[in-house]
């Protein structure tokens, strides 16, 4: 078997969150876009979330699930002489991911910039590549 028919560890663990396709064609819940990217020393989650803060994002990470959600609710009031308007809207999403094995639980951190919820999973040392190196003869 050559090394591209094996699959990545990116499909094998990441490549689908735990509710599948669940939502899809439910126009009531927007789930956000998702990057994953497998690098030489961790694996990286990226959540295009336009519009929320950090605050309005919860992280779990439960036997090796990871659990990202956001609730937020918008109160828009219009007033006028004539009438009064009230406008609710409720935006949430839920996604969970199972971490494989080599990823270190203990050293998992986010960061919120510019609308992009980003989570570093750092691997386990032995999981990480190593450089290559020649072996003497003996």
């Amino acid at each position: 078997m050559t090394r591209s028919n094996w699959p990545s560890l990116v499909d094998e663990f990441l490549g689908k969150d735990l509710l599948g396709n669940f939502f899809d064609g439910y126009t009531g819940v927007n789930m956000p876009a998702v990057n994953i990217v497998e690098g030489k020393e961790d694996f990286r989650i990226e959540v295009a979330a336009p519009g929320l803060d950090k605050k309005d994002f919860r992280i779990d990470l439960n036997n090796n699930v990871l659990t990202i959600s956001s609730e937020k609710e918008n109160n828009n009031e219009e007033k006028n002489e004539r009438y009064m308007r009230r406008e609710f809207s409720y935006t949430s999403f839920k996604r969970s991911f199972s971490l494989p094995e080599t990823a270190n639980l203990e050293k998992v951190v986010a960061n919120h910039k510019d609308g992009i919820l980003q989570i570093s999973v750092p691997k386990k040392e032995e999981a990480k590549v190593k450089p290559p190196r020649q072996i003497a003869i003996g």
